[in-house]
């Protein structure tokens, strides 16, 4: 078969796609991943068809509508008005090209942001959807929206499951206009109800969802259908050929295993000022350091011998070399902090940080999350000393990973795909058009 992944966002929202694409190739077919032009030489370089989504995300947070939309910190209304203010602009150009990437077909997965159009394109070509996300996504009563304040499921049930409503109908309101100007003047179908949005039809059509992460680290609730399932983490594995800096091998070396200090896809002002904290707490506890720059970076470049900086390198090498890891609660993140049996503080800024690092201190093998607008430079020593020095922690760090590592979660989504082949995933399309 010739498949067809879409998919957008940072490294964190790309690279488990590629880590299925991979999966999907080994299986047999051909595999097309559309996404964004920084990514295109790696996916091309693995076998893998590249198609270009040309939406620039590390483009967008840097400018005013994206610096605003990683200060909203956990408010949900705010959030949505932020991000419909920085991604709005670029959704008629974003469907277009994603509708292009799908021709020729014969099933298409795709990421939860991009939902809403990929629902009316398989309408069309009338073939399997899958859609799959790295966060909770479909309704439940057991915890709310990753979305919202995650300390907020002590209100009850009532309010989780509505919080996954609301998240749903803001998203909606965002794509709607786009969406269904695309399918009258494009697709020639008729426009998508105002209230009906994308869960309706997800339901209705049974279509199967990929919740990409542990079962470990959030167990599927009891009232999601047969068709949400939970496959464990999309690791992509370091290349075969890899070869760490041998300036960096000469520092891990040369001392005690140093504290990871990285904030991702985070960028500007706030992402500077929480690098510069966090450069500060560690210089106060005496530990070593590596600061991975990402998106972001420091204003300060003149780091001390004990600080090793570096733009990039694969979480699964670096990461087990760790006495523990700073980040920003990114999903992939704290995926490979999990896996790494290592404890690790999350400084959250937006989007789902705070659910991960909530739920990694819930699993207690990390401290409690610190908002990096709350940050302080005595809060985060106190969390580097609780992460070195807790030994039951560090234990119940390395009992997840043991967990985690005997899962194979592409290999799982991958046996899910193919069960559903022999459903009725296009035939329930065909049956709605009908």
């Amino acid at each position: 078969m010739h498949i067809t992944i879409l998919t957008i966002g940072s490294r964190g929202d790309v690279q488990p796609f590629i880590a299925l694409a991979l999966g999907l190739k080994q299986a047999g077919h051909i595999v097309r991943l559309a996404t964004h032009a920084n990514f295109e030489a790696e996916i091309r370089s693995l076998g893998l068809e590249f198609a270009l989504l040309s939406f620039n995300p590390q483009e967008e947070l840097q400018k005013q509508a994206g610096q605003a939309l990683l200060r909203t910190g956990k408010n949900p209304i705010t959030f949505f008005l932020n991000l419909t203010k920085m991604v709005k602009p670029y959704l008629t150009g974003l469907i277009k090209e994603a509708w292009e990437a799908c021709q020729g077909t014969d099933a298409t997965i795709v990421c939860i942001w991009l939902m809403f159009t990929a629902l009316d394109y398989v309408e069309r070509l009338g073939i399997p959807l899958y859609i799959a996300g790295f966060q909770p996504t479909i309704p439940t009563r057991a915890f709310p929206s990753p979305n919202t304040p995650p300390e907020l499921e002590r209100l009850g049930v009532i309010y989780n499951r509505l919080t996954y409503s609301l998240i749903l109908f803001l998203l909606w309101q965002l794509f709607s206009e786009p969406t269904n100007e695309f399918r009258s003047s494009v697709l020639q179908l008729p426009p998508i109800p105002f209230l009906q949005g994308a869960l309706g039809r997800i339901n209705f059509w049974k279509l199967p969802f990929f919740h990409a992460y542990s079962r470990e680290v959030v167990p599927p609730p009891r009232d999601w259908s047969e068709y949400t399932h939970v496959t464990g983490y999309w690791y992509l594995d370091k290349p075969a050929n890899f070869s760490p800096p041998q300036d960096l091998i000469d520092f891990l070396a040369a001392g005690l295993p140093p504290v990871y200090i990285g904030f991702g896809s985070m960028v500007g002002e706030a992402a500077e000022a929480t690098a510069e904290i966090a450069l500060a707490a560690l210089a106060n506890t005496g530990h070593r350091g590596i600061f991975l720059k990402g998106w972001g970076g420091i204003r300060n470049g003149n780091l001390p011998d004990n600080v090793f900086i570096i733009e990039s390198i694969p979480h699964d090498w670096l990461f087990p070399q760790m006495i523990c890891i700073i980040h920003h609660g990114g999903a992939g993140t704290t995926a490979a902090a999990f896996r790494a049996g290592v404890p690790g503080i999350a400084i959250p800024f937006c989007f789902d940080q705070p659910f991960w690092g909530y739920r990694a201190a819930k699993l207690g093998v990390s401290p409690k999350p610190i908002l990096s607008k709350e940050l302080t430079v005595d809060k985060l020593v106190s969390a580097i000393e609780i992460a070195v020095n807790d030994k039951a922690m560090r234990q119940r760090a390395l009992a997840l990973r043991e967990k985690i590592c005997a899962e194979n979660g592409v290999a799982e989504a991958v046996r899910v795909f193919h069960q559903y082949l022999t459903h009725t995933n296009s035939e329930n399309l065909e049956a709605k058009k009908q």
